[in-house]
């Protein structure tokens, strides 16, 4: 691993209390505390300090997310603060996914349906490559990070080096190429692929974007490797030495596959003794000849559908023993970063007994041997046994970090903007609905927007439906509400089409709308997970963008989850103020650039409701204009609008069954 510090590049110095925070993040790393939680509110520039706190301790670094939006922003945001580092992406391959299954019940049998994104697919790679070629790297990943990988060990030994001046024997070269995944092509050049014209070999390696290798030999003989740009063909960068490795994240060797097949059909037979002892035919004769299909597949081609289920063979692991995952091919002195954390823990937590109860019904019925088990995400005890140093952030730390750290925190609640937590008022719910329009009024006089947030659908449409009837452009958002329909909601939420958004739970990202003043919270007294003390200060935040923001809570109690927020709010807004009076701050609402929906929304919107209102040809013709749309965003690392369109590229082609 080549060894390189970290450079951050930004015009902003840390302020406010942020260099109180990444000193005390630093020192904490410093005096080898395992966990650390930063309380950052909503708006104080976590990433900038994660990313001060990088730059300083210089370590590879895994940052995690609960989801590919946020994901997709962290990588961005990252990647301008690193612009001459190594920042990656690593998150689910697949633009969908339904696992295979079996419901007893009803004696059905789902099969395995994914469709795998070649782009995600080559970001993995890149991922996994720089972390092994270099020091100065950044990942930002799912929980897809805690998702079977190959055995680090034969990834790595599948990389090899190429040198100028070393005689190499060309066949053997391209059998190594292959070995590692890359494929041979005649045409253009992609991501993965080779070519061999005369004496030249041309090579494009999983984390190249625009550019190829070109080596160039005469009587076998290496005589240059430069980089070389895509489109013109100039020499950018030469090398003597020049490492390449494995064009995907999953790998092995034709003949460690047909070493195993041997261990498979072992198993098998154990099997399918056991469902005949136990006078289950039917489940023997399915485990039998599903299992012979895959061996054969396998010993002809080196793969059968499903082989991640053999995994446990393949990667030469014990029974029972984990998978290894992402953290493996970090070095042991890895930082790990758990953004969101009060979401992100649960959600690992979560993933093992999800996958493991969709298999045991397989496994029982015959469908898979008992190994394909062990293809799984890590148990949590096994993803806490890889964490080296973590610093979890959140606005509202969980109490699984705060119990590692005997509910010690750094503080991060000083916004440089200025702007306060919004002032909380708690009123009776007697004659609400009028006090409601009355404050919705004075917001619209200032151009400004409200937020209604009930606790069931039910009271959602109702309130809807009345408000609509008084006259006020209103609009509710549920949870029925595919990707596109929500953007251009939000969209014309913002510029004014509508004055009143009404919803359930509307804590997730993308609804940081400074023009929102007003919050108006419904049965706010009704304690439960939609009104803890964590999902009030996260509701709380969504009106913490503007200078007028206020929350009103619509109680007939006082709860112990209110005053908390109320509590906690109040404390921070007088944290606020007195640094904006100590710096002569004047605070003032975000201006946030309204970005256009995805094109032609309301057209394809249309095509949501009315299933006849484009034909066959016109559906395909508006993908493949999304598709491309969606490969520029990407190529520009804009991964948030790109996987926003994805989305709705998938739900398109599940309206009409389209595969």
């Amino acid at each position: 691993m080549e060894y390189r510090k970290f450079e951050l590049v930004s015009k902003y110095k840390p302020t406010g209390d942020q260099p109180q925070a990444i000193a005390k993040l630093v020192e904490g790393l410093n005096e080898n505390k395992k966990f650390q939680v930063l309380l950052g509110a909503t708006g104080t520039g976590k990433t900038f300090t994660m990313a001060n706190v990088i730059a300083k301790v210089n370590r590879p670094t895994l940052v995690l997310v609960h989801n590919k939006t946020l994901a997709g922003q962290l990588y961005t945001e990252l990647k301008e603060l690193f612009p001459n580092n190594r920042v990656e992406y690593f998150v689910s391959n697949f633009d969908f996914y339904q696992p295979e299954a079996y419901i007893p019940t009803t004696d059905t049998y789902i099969e395995k349906n994914a469709v795998m994104n070649q782009e995600i697919e080559m970001l993995r790679t890149a991922a996994i490559n720089s972390i092994l070629e270099r020091s100065d790297t950044i990942v930002v990943g799912s929980v897809a990070s805690i998702y079977g990988l190959s055995d680090p060990d034969e990834y790595y030994r599948l990389v090899f080096e190429i040198r100028v001046g070393e005689k190499i024997n060309i066949k053997q070269f391209f059998k190594k190429l292959v070995d590692a995944q890359y494929q041979r092509t005649n045409m253009d050049l992609e991501k993965g692929y080779f070519r061999s014209r005369g004496d030249i070999i041309e090579l494009m390696p999983a984390n190249s974007n625009d550019t190829y290798i070109k080596i160039d030999t005469f009587d076998d003989e290496i005589e240059s490797i430069k980089k070389c740009n895509y489109v013109t063909g100039e020499v950018l960068e030469s090398f003597k030495t020049f490492p390449i490795f494995p064009a995907y994240d999953h790998v092995a060797t034709h003949e460690r596959i047909l070493k195993v097949c041997d261990k498979i059909l072992d198993e098998l037979k154990e099997r399918h003794q056991y469902f005949l002892d136990n006078n289950k035919p039917l489940e023997a004769e399915r485990i039998d000849m599903r299992t012979r299909q895959d061996v054969e597949s396998m010993r002809e081609f080196g793969m059968c559908p499903g082989i991640e289920n053999y995994s446990v063979y393949i990667d030469g692991r014990e029974r029972g023993s984990r998978p290894f995952c992402l953290i493996d091919y970090f070095p042991k002195n890895f930082l790990l970063f758990i953004d969101e954390s009060h979401v992100t823990f649960p959600q690992i937590k979560g993933m093992y007994f999800g996958d493991r109860s969709r298999k045991e019904n397989l496994v029982e019925y015959g469908f898979r041997l008992p190994s394909a088990l062990d293809n799984r995400p890590l148990k949590f005890e096994e993803f806490e046994g890889l964490i080296n140093q973590v610093i979890c952030t959140s606005a509202t730390p969980g109490d699984y970090e705060l119990g590692k750290t005997n509910n010690e925190y750094i503080e991060q609640i000083i916004r440089p903007t200025g702007l306060l937590d919004p002032i909380i008022d708690v009123r009776k719910t007697e004659g609400q609905i009028d006090d409601i329009m009355s404050e919705v009024n004075f917001r619209i006089s200032k151009n400004e927007r409200t937020i209604i947030v009930t606790l069931t659908v039910k009271m959602a449409e109702d309130l809807t439906s009345y408000l609509k009837g008084k006259g006020y452009k209103v609009v509710y958002l549920h949870h029925e509400c595919k990707t596109l329909e929500r953007s251009q909601i939000l969209y014309e939420f913002r510029k004014g089409k509508y004055d009143i958004l009404i919803g359930i739970n509307l804590l997730r990202e993308g609804l940081d709308i400074p023009e929102v003043s007003l919050i108006c919270l419904l049965d706010a007294d009704k304690e439960g997970f939609l009104r803890s003390s964590r999902s009030l200060i996260q509701i709380v935040g969504r009106a913490a963008r503007n200078e007028h923001g206020m929350v009103i809570m619509y109680a007939d109690t006082m709860t112990d989850s209110m005053k908390y927020c109320i509590n906690e709010t109040s404390r921070r807004r007088a944290i606020q103020e007195k640094y904006n009076l100590e710096n002569g701050i004047v605070p003032t609402t975000i201006q946030k650039p309204i970005y256009e929906p995805i094109r032609n929304s309301e057209s394809l919107i249309s095509t949501f409701k009315n299933k006849k209102s484009m034909s066959k040809s016109q559906l395909d013709m508006k993908i493949n204009e999304l598709q491309k749309e969606m490969k520029r965003y990407a190529d520009e690392f804009n991964f948030e609008k790109a996987i926003e369109i994805r989305d709705v590229i998938f739900e398109l082609k599940d309206k009409y069954g389209k595969k």
